[in-house]
C-alpha cells in the first residue's frame, strides 16, 4: 500500500466514524460560492481540521469544512474551501478531497472555480460551463505508483466532462434565466497570475480561461470512474487583455456580483442531476 492511498484510507476511515450521512453528488464551493451553505439543508459538519492528516486550506475566504446536506431533497456533500498546489501541498494532497468524495460514496461531481477570461469574447461576471482541460502545466496527481483500487494505470481521459452533466448544467441554465458560456479551462500552478505571453500562449493552445484549481482534480475523479462537471466564474480577462492590473479584490468583487446567477444555476443543476440514473 502506498503512503498516498494508506493517507485516503485513513481519512475514509476518520470520516466514517465522524459522520452518517451518505452524498450522493459532491460539490466544491469556488469564489462565489463559499457561502452556499445557505442553499443546503445541513445534516452534518465536518471540519477539515477533524480530520488528521487531511490538508487544510491556508487561502482567505476559503472555511475548510465539509457540508453534508440535501439541496432540492438530492443528497450533498460540499467542500467548502478547497486546497491548492500553490499553497506547498504535494499534488496528491491537493486532490485528496475529491477522492475522499469518491471513497464517501459520491457518482457525480461538480467542480467550482474563479478563473480568468482568456477569450475574447468573455466578460467578467460570464460563467463557463467547462467542456475540456489543459493540465499539463502542472504534475499530474496520477504520477507515482498506482493504485489499482482506485483506478487503472492509464486512464481514458477523451471525456473527462461528462457530456450529459454539461447537457444538465444548460438545461439548468435555460430553467433558471442563466446565461452560459461554454470553454476550455487551462490551470497554471499560481499563486501569481500569468503574464500576457503565457495568456497568448493559453490561447493558442485553444483555451478560453485560465485559473489555478479544478483540472487536477478533476483527473483524479475521472480516475476514480467518477462523472465530472465544472462552472467557471469568469471574474477578469487574464493578463494582456485590458490595461487593468490583476488583484484579487476584483476577482472577488466580480465572483460576489454574480454569486446569486451561480447559486440558482447549481441548485437547478442538482435537482436535475438528482433525477438521473
Amino acid at each position: 500500500m502506498n503512503a498516498f492511498y494508506e493517507k485516503l484510507m485513513k481519512c475514509s476511515e476518520a470520516v466514517s466514524q465522524k459522520v452518517s450521512f451518505r452524498p450522493e453528488i459532491g460539490l466544491t464551493l469556488g469564489s462565489g460560492l463559499g457561502d452556499y451553505a445557505e442553499n443546503i439543508q445541513i445534516e452534518e459538519v465536518l471540519e477539515y481540521s477533524d480530520i488528521e492528516g487531511f490538508p487544510v486550506s491556508t487561502v482567505a475566504g476559503h472555511k475548510g469544512r465539509f457540508l453534508f446536506g440535501y439541496v432540492k431533497g438530492v443528497p450533498v456533500v460540499a467542500m467548502q474551501g478547497r486546497v491548492h498546489y500553490y499553497e506547498g501541498y504535494p499534488m496528491q494532497d491537493v486532490v485528496l478531497p475529491v477522492r475522499l468524495m469518491g471513497k464517501m460514496g459520491v457518482k457525480k461531481v461538480i467542480l467550482t472555480n474563479a478563473a480568468g477570461g482568456v477569450n475574447f469574447d468573455f466578460r467578467p461576471g460570464d460563467l463557463m460551463v467547462i467542456t475540456d482541460h489543459i493540465t499539463s502545466l502542472v504534475p499530474s496527481p496520477l504520477i507515482g505508483p498506482n493504485e489499482e483500487s482506485l483506478g487503472t494505470r492509464f486512464p481514458d481521459m477523451s471525456e473527462v466532462y461528462s457530456k450529459r452533466l454539461r447537457y444538465v448544467i444548460k438545461k439548468a441554465g435555460e430553467n433558471t434565466g442563466v446565461s452560459l458560456r461554454e470553454g476550455v479551462y487551462v490551470q497554471f500552478s499560481g499563486p501569481s497570475y500569468e503574464t500576457p505571453a503565457e495568456i497568448r500562449m493559453c490561447r493558442a493552445l485553444g483555451g478560453d480561461a485560465a485559473g489555478m484549481s479544478t483540472a487536477c482534480e478533476a483527473m483524479a475523479a475521472r480516475h476514480m470512474g467518477l462523472e465530472v462537471c465544472g462552472v467557471s466564474c469568469i471574474t477578469n480577462l487574464a493578463a494582456g487583455m485590458s490595461d487593468q492590473p490583476l488583484n484579487h479584490k476584483e476577482v472577488q468583487e466580480t465572483a460576489d456580483r454574480v454569486a446569486s446567477d451561480f447559486k440558482r444555476l447549481i441548485t437547478e443543476s442538482i435537482g436535475l442531476m438528482g433525477r438521473m440514473a
